[in-house]
This record gives structure tokens, C-alpha cells and sequence, in this order.
């Protein structure tokens, strides 16, 4: 293979593990970073909070650390969105691993050293905040365009029944761990998820790729990507419907879950397992992706977000712990057919050049809320009381997600025969992500 003249004879050949087609190398290593990842950084989300809450913090605080962590996120995330359709994505992703990874070393040092306050551990986790905004639509723009069309669903499915699986175990032994100890090692952990992601991602291929064009600006190109997002009815109607409901489920998971957990479920324990029971039910959704392939993508899946009003509701109440954990393995399962069902259509609806664009509206929309949700989830608690602001949250979410199905696009969006889209190069599969054409503007 790749030049190599000696001969193979048939049966070490046959002894060779097959991969599917759409599964090359650098779908390989995209997947194998993001488990990396995955196990580090959901164990880190309830170390951040319990670092707060063991620093002498109450829930406002915790509030504003995880705000700290998604203001960023509004403020950059179009202009990563616009420099990873420029630039080769790779690179984008690699610094914004290097970056997540020093912010998390540093708050684990100083976790584990010293007493931190308040204000260095906003600033730490705006560091990594920062790094997620330049990240996240570098690589979703190119997992998207390193999987073939025809085969887009499954690897997408693939994709995030690993991912999730990761992310499962990083919320169980990341609660766990905290409770051993301490959250300084927990964050120290994913720190070291970090670099190890970042040297994966700087393996992949990208030498075929041709120099890129000169674009026509920096916002030239995001016109042209709001262009391309308001003029899809389905695409802006769900994301708007997500800024509300991301932002009240972040809310409850960042700021109520771990005081629920404290008060009523017995520590940082349950509680990340609670967290694991939902990662479990998101790989199940995945495993069912694998074979499932709903016609109409986007009604399948938003019907798959009514369940994410269920695990606030639970807080709520509160129930016992093992029904807290049915309700939260049954939403991330449902949201997880939202999910694949979502990349699908953006995968199959989006001219690739402009991926990581769509992907950084989708992402900024998404997000713009969680800000503020998380700076209020403290205020709010005070106001209503905790299990008022629970309901709340299960209100809204189930709000959002009936109107954005009054939308005949969303409901009517269907999935097309199985080949590329026309407009899409179809990229081989060992193809880079980035194996795309030279780019004129940002994208």
C-alpha cells in the first residue's frame, strides 16, 4: 500500500482489521481526540463547581463561573467560526487545545495549592472559554467534511456514541474522584486531556491541501454566512429555540444539580453519576442512530428534546436518586436522536465552505443565553426558591421546543437519497478535513 512494492501474501492481509470506508485516518484521530476530551472535561465541569462551593462559594458563585466560561463564547465565537473556514481548521483546533490546556493547569494549581478566589477562577475559565470558542466550529466544519455523504448518519452516529462514551465515564469517575480527592486532581486531569487531544489533532493529514485564495474580508464573510443562516427557516428556528433551552439546562446542571446533589442527594458523588446516567442514555441514542435513519431528520429530533425537561423537573421534586438516574438516561438517549439527526441535516443542507460559519451561528445562537441563565440561576433562586426556578426551567424547555415544531421546514425537512449532495467535493477517505478547495473570502 502507498507505494510499497513488496509482495503481501493473502492471509496476514486477511488478518488485517477492515475499517469502514468512511472511517480513515483522520476521522480516526478526530474520534480518539474527542474521547480524550470527553473523559477529561465532564469530570472537570463538576470539579469547577465543587472547587467554588469547597472555596467558601454559594450558588451565585458557582452562577458566575460558569458564566465566566460561556461569555467568551458569545464574544468569539462567529470570529472563530470565520477564521477556521480561512484557515486550515487543524491549526485552529491544535492552539485552542494548547490554550484550554494551560487555562485548566493553572486552575488545578491553584485549586490544589493555594485558596483560590473568586476572580481567578472566573479568569481561568474564561481562558478556556475562549479556547472552546475557536475550537468548536473549526471542528465541527471538519468532521463534517471528512465523512462521505452517503455515509454521513452512521459516522456522525459513530462519532458521538464514542464521544458520549466518554463522556459518560469522565462524569463518573470525575464525581467520584472529586469526592476522593478533591477537585484539584480532577482538573489536573483534564488539563493532561487536553495535550493529548492537541497531539492527536496535530497528526492529522493536510499535506494535499492546496494554498488557500485571498478572501474579501473578515466581514464580508460573516454577511455571507448570516446570509446563509437566516435564509433557512429550520436552521435559525431551531437554534433560537436552543438559546432558550441550553441556557436553562445549563443553568440547572451547573448551578441547581450540584446544590440539589448537596443538599438532598448526598454530595458530588450521585451526582456525577446522575451525570453518567445521561451520558449512558446519549451513547444508547447513538447506537440507535447507527441503524435508524428517520425521513423527516428534524422532526424525529426535536420530538427527541421534549424528554430534556425532565431531569429539572426531577430536581425539583426531588426524586430518588435512582429514579433521578432513569429520568436523566432516557433524555440524553432522546436528545442524542436530535443530535446525529442535526449534523445529518446540516451535513446534507450546507454548502461545505461554509460549515465552520453555519457551525459558529449555530453554536453562538446556542449559547448566547447561557451567560446570562448561569448569572441568574443564584438571583433567581433567591426570588422564587430553587424548586420554583426548576420548574421553570422544565417549562421553558418544553415552550421552545413545541414552537420551533410550528415550523413547516422543521417538520417537513427530509432526508435525502444516499449520495453526496451535489454541490459538496466528495473527499476520500483518508481525505483531510480540510481536503475542501481554495478558499475565496472566509469559506
Amino acid at each position: 500500500m502507498g507505494g510499497d512494492s513488496r509482495p503481501v501474501t493473502a492471509t496476514p492481509a486477511s488478518r488485517r482489521p477492515r475499517r469502514p470506508d468512511w472511517a480513515g485516518r483522520n476521522y480516526s484521530l478526530l474520534t480518539a481526540a474527542a474521547v480524550a476530551t470527553g473523559l477529561g472535561g465532564n469530570g472537570a465541569l463538576i470539579a469547577s463547581a465543587f472547587a467554588v462551593l469547597e472555596a467558601g462559594g454559594d450558588g451565585g458563585d458557582v452562577g458566575l463561573v460558569a458564566a465566566s466560561r460561556t461569555l467568551p463564547l458569545v464574544l468569539f465565537l462567529l470570529i472563530g467560526g470565520a477564521i477556521a473556514d480561512r484557515v486550515p481548521r487543524h491549526h485552529v483546533m491544535v492552539a485552542a487545545n494548547a490554550l484550554s490546556c494551560v487555562s485548566q493547569g493553572a486552575f488545578a494549581v491553584l485549586v490544589l495549592t493555594g485558596d483560590p478566589r473568586l476572580w481567578q477562577m472566573m479568569l481561568l475559565t474564561a481562558l478556556g472559554g475562549t479556547g472552546q470558542a475557536f475550537f468548536d466550529p473549526a471542528a465541527e466544519g471538519m468532521l463534517m467534511s471528512t465523512v462521505r455523504g452517503e455515509q454521513a448518519g452512521r459516522a456522525f452516529a459513530v462519532f458521538r456514541m464514542a464521544m458520549q462514551g466518554a463522556s459518560l465515564g469522565g462524569a463518573a469517575l470525575g464525581g467520584a474522584l472529586v469526592a476522593a480527592v478533591g477537585p484539584g486532581w480532577v482538573l489536573a486531569v483534564d488539563a493532561t486531556a487536553f495535550a493529548v487531544a492537541g497531539g492527536l489533532r496535530s497528526f492529522l493529514d493536510v499535506s494535499h491541501i492546496p494554498a488557500r485564495a485571498p478572501g474579501g474580508g473578515m466581514l464580508a464573510d460573516l454577511r455571507d454566512g448570516w446570509r446563509e443562516f437566516i435564509g433557512r427557516p429550520w436552521l435559525w428556528s431551531i437554534v433560537v429555540a436552543f438559546s432558550v433551552a441550553n441556557a436553562v439546562v445549563g443553568a440547572a446542571d451547573a448551578v441547581y444539580g450540584p446544590l440539589v446533589a448537596r443538599d438532598s442527594l448526598g454530595g458530588a458523588g450521585p451526582w456525577g453519576l446522575a451525570l453518567a446516567a445521561f451520558g449512558a442514555g446519549t451513547v444508547a441514542g447513538a447506537l440507535l442512530m447507527t441503524r435508524w435513519k428517520p425521513r423527516r431528520l428534524l422532526l424525529a429530533g426535536m420530538l427527541g428534546i421534549f424528554p430534556l425537561a425532565l431531569p429539572s423537573a426531577a430536581l425539583a421534586v426531588p426524586v430518588p436518586v435512582g429514579v433521578l438516574y432513569a429520568v436523566m438516561f432516557v433524555a440524553g438517549a432522546t436528545v442524542e436522536v436530535f443530535g446525529v439527526s442535526w449534523m445529518t441535516a446540516l451535513h446534507q443542507e450546507i454548502p461545505e465552505e461554509k460549515l465552520s460559519r453555519i457551525s459558529a451561528y449555530d453554536w453562538f445562537g446556542s449559547i448566547a443565553l447561557m451567560p446570562l441563565a448561569a448569572a441568574a440561576a443564584g438571583p433567581a433562586e433567591s426570588a422564587f426558591g430553587r424548586t420554583a426556578a426548576l420548574w421553570g426551567c422544565a417549562g421553558l424547555v418544553a415552550l421552545v421546543t413545541g414552537a420551533a415544531l410550528c415550523v413547516p421546514e422543521v417538520r417537513n425537512l427530509r432526508r435525502r437519497a444516499a449520495s453526496a449532495p451535489a454541490e459538496r467535493p466528495d473527499p476520500t477517505a483518508d481525505g483531510s478535513a480540510d481536503a475542501e478547495r481554495p478558499v475565496g473570502g472566509l469559506g
